[in-house]
């Protein structure tokens, strides 16, 4: 028998993501008390959130409070402009670099490769678009898409608005990972590098989750934990280097692993391809599930979600994500922090509206920000991961500063 829910909870709330898994929509009087909804993935006690407007007849009437969810209506004309956004992105982001290319040459360029009758570039300027740019523009909005998403679905299940993959030292476990195969060679010839890393990165979740099995998954001792977590697994990862690899091997890999684009080819971004949108679909297909966890494990046990099971599948899932993300470009910190609450405030707590947006919106800041990293000090090209780091670090501070813990 499913344990009580915890006091303070209205019987509302607990039906809520039962009704949207089944598709029931409840009827109510306009004139009644409005419904509370989930509280937002970010917050840290049990609380419920903000009020949503009551339903009647299927529609949601009143408009949304601030933070709040926009209106139904105005969603699918946000998803088609966020749509737009992203490929307008990746089409201008192509054209930015040192060398200059225009339209045309992005237009003749996709032709040739999709085998129309056009009149070819020189091989020079195709093989700029075709083999280096599209690949790297590609590839930075897979990577800020599955990032968002890993923040996103962390946020949730550990119910902490500061987690992400980085900082709760997912993104360093994966790093130490795909070093040791890398420098060591071990398990080289079976794992490669994105099996090396994935292995790092869950068996960071595993030294997290023991070192926080007496106390739980409280706010704040989990980013603590992260950090210590992630420092302990970066100073691993520098013992290797320096310990094993050559100095070739050390400067490369150091430059790697402060997140570059650069790497970034067909092949790697048909893996991230493969396992990005893997990802995001049970991350959202478990939407109804993270709605719940957002009110606590006793609220979800108490709703019939499966927390243990669910739990383990969403952190394994994120751990997939980053690992992929980490063995193609490297540790990339911040996007999975930033992303979810700029996204939330826009579109409202409910996970199956906020996670494609948030994939999206990782997509289209990640994209800009490497197009920045390559112009900002140009000839010479600044790590991805510098940029999101000075970009990050002031909004991490804005969170704690709002929540009272600064």
């Amino acid at each position: 028998m499913p344990a009580d829910p915890p006091a303070g909870t209205s019987p509302a709330d607990l039906l809520l993501p039962t009704a949207r898994e089944s598709g029931r929509t409840a009827e109510t009087d306009s004139s009644g008390p409005p419904t509370p909804g989930p509280p937002t993935s970010g917050d840290p006690t049990d609380r419920p959130g903000k009020a949503t407007a009551p339903r009647a007849g299927g529609r949601r009437l009143g408009s949304p409070r601030p933070g709040g969810a926009r209106p139904g209506g105005a969603r699918p004309l946000l998803l088609l402009l966020s749509t737009a956004t992203l490929l307008g992105s990746i089409a201008a982001a192509v054209r930015i670099g040192t060398a200059d290319t225009g339209w045309s040459d992005l237009a003749r360029a996709l032709a040739t490769h999709l085998g129309l009758d056009v009149e070819p570039l020189p091989p020079l300027v195709d093989s700029l678009i075709w083999d280096l740019r599209l690949p790297r523009v590609l590839m930075a909005a897979l990577v800020g898409a599955s990032l968002a998403v890993c923040g996103t679905v962390l946020q949730a299940v550990t119910r902490n608005a500061l987690a992400d993959p980085y900082l709760l030292g997912v993104s360093s476990g994966a790093s130490t990972g795909a070093v040791a195969v890398v420098v060591l060679g071990i398990g080289a010839s079976t794992l490669g590098v994105t099996g090396g890393a994935l292995v790092g990165a869950l068996l960071s979740f595993a030294l997290l989750l023991l070192l926080l099995r007496r106390t739980g998954l409280d706010s704040v001792r989990i980013v603590l934990t992260g950090v210590v977590v992630g420092q302990l697994l970066t100073a691993l990862t520098s013992l290797i280097l320096m310990a094993s690899a050559d100095a070739d091997t050390t400067r490369a890999v150091t430059h790697w692993l402060l997140g570059s684009m650069a790497p970034a080819r067909w092949n790697t971004v048909v893996v991230c391809a493969i396992v990005t949108p893997l990802g995001l679909a049970v991350a959202w297909l478990c939407s109804s599930a993270l709605d719940g966890l957002a009110f606590g494990t006793d609220t979800a046990a108490s709703l019939g979600i499966g927390v243990r099971h669910t739990r383990m599948l969403l952190l394994v899932v994120t751990a997939a994500l980053t690992a992929v993300a980490v063995a193609t470009v490297g540790a990339i910190g911040f996007v999975g922090l930033i992303v979810p609450h700029g996204v939330r405030f826009l579109v409202g707590p409910l996970h199956r509206v906020l996670l494609p947006y948030a994939a999206l919106a990782g997509a289209v800041f990640l994209v800009w920000t490497d197009a920045l990293a390559r112009i900002a000090f140009a000839p010479r090209e600044v790590p991805v991961g510098v940029i999101t780091a000075l970009l990050g670090v002031p909004l991490f501070l804005l969170v704690l500063r709002r929540r009272g813990e600064l």
